[in-house]
């Protein structure tokens, strides 16, 4: 859904009740399961449930929720992960530098039914997954009328005051108040960042928390206070089914522009069972299971063949496909600067150090 930039070392870390640590310590994956690093709630879980029946092996997903808390996992050697699903920038850094394999039509068949547009963006080491937006996600009985840009995010109405949820990611969490600023969502200069920063300090009394929002609206205190957040298209259909209230959250972009995003299933080149990871991402990526997961996710298929199973009403559906005019006016990420990745984590970590003391 979803995020990232690609600078190594690079949403805290919400690893499915699993630590890091945890994770590292384990004993290695048996040929008989794969772990999945993957976002929480970012696949139709029966598509596992039958893959597993079909094949005997078990899938045993390990969550993060943000994409530095991702990186991390990758960096560390000892982390067992088989299969991941990155940002299209991730595969490609972590592609270059031999930590994902290199994908083609040979050992991902299902690669036949992207167009070259979509796989150019995976690098060559991956298999795009789901695709979308990033705009402002709000609950429609506090917040009546649509948001329209990102000064309803930036600069808040008073009614607002602690009732936002930001995201302490190093790329997303800027994306709001750069394309404000009429700039790039891939700025490194300081002067620039300095003041993306003072449109954050201006936000600041108004957040409550910096955890992404799928995260932060399971906490029983900060959950119900949560009225408007930074998130991706698609969270809101997540957002209802994790309070148990259709349509109320929605999502809107705003007319500035945004960022659209791309994230792709890779396969760990440590990977102690590459042939079934293989197998898994070809599972995953095949036309009727793409076709299952969009529908169930309500998020947008990059495969053609997935994209023709698919009912009209689902294709033609502006909360889920977004319309040509919105993507128009939408920025792509490319890889920041070591320097401007170091830069966007001490603000980052400024403002949530500075709301937690709060």
């Amino acid at each position: 859904m979803r995020n990232g930039n690609g600078a190594f070392g690079m949403r805290g870390a919400f690893l499915a009740a699993v630590s890091l640590t945890a994770i590292a310590a384990a004993a290695p994956a048996h040929a008989a399961t794969l772990n999945l690093l993957i976002w929480e709630t970012y696949i139709d879980e029966q598509i596992l449930a039958d893959f597993t029946v079909e094949t005997g092996i078990e899938v045993r997903q390990i969550f993060y929720d943000s994409g530095d808390a991702r990186d991390e996992i990758l960096a560390d050697p000892n982390s067992n992960i088989d299969v991941v699903v990155t940002n299209e920038n991730g595969a490609k850094l972590y592609g270059n530098r031999g930590i994902i394999m290199a994908l083609d039509r040979k050992n991902v068949p299902a690669l036949k039914d992207f167009e070259e547009g979509w796989t150019k963006r995976c690098g060559g080491y991956g298999v795009p997954y789901l695709w979308g937006t990033m705009g402002i996600l709000y609950r429609s009985d506090k917040i009546t009328e649509a948001p329209s840009s990102w000064a309803d995010l930036m600069k808040p109405a008073e009614s607002l005051r602690g009732h936002i949820a930001m995201y302490d990611d190093h790329a997303e969490a800027f994306v709001a108040p750069l394309v404000l600023l009429g700039k790039s969502v891939n700025a490194n200069d300081n002067e620039t960042l300095k003041a993306a920063f003072e449109l954050m300090k201006v936000q600041l009394p108004y957040v409550l928390t910096y955890d992404y929002v799928i995260t932060s609206i399971q906490s029983a205190d900060k959950g119900p206070n949560i009225y408007m957040a930074l998130g991706y298209s698609g969270d809101q259909y997540t957002l209802n089914g994790k309070v148990n209230a259709p349509g109320l959250w929605r999502y809107a972009v705003p007319k500035e522009g945004t960022l659209s995003w791309l994230d792709c299933i890779t396969v760990s080149e440590r990977s102690r069972d590459k042939a079934n990871a293989l197998r898994l991402v070809d599972y995953i990526s095949n036309a009727k299971n793409g076709a299952r997961n969009a529908l169930k996710l309500n998020m947008p298929t990059a495969s053609t063949a997935a994209l023709a199973l698919l009912p009209q009403d689902i294709r033609s559906n502006p909360e889920i496909y977004a319309a040509p005019e919105i993507l128009a006016r939408s920025q792509l990420q490319e890889e920041l600067t070591v320097q401007s990745v170091q830069a966007r984590r001490r603000i980052i970590s400024s403002l949530a150090q500075l709301s937690d003391a709060r």
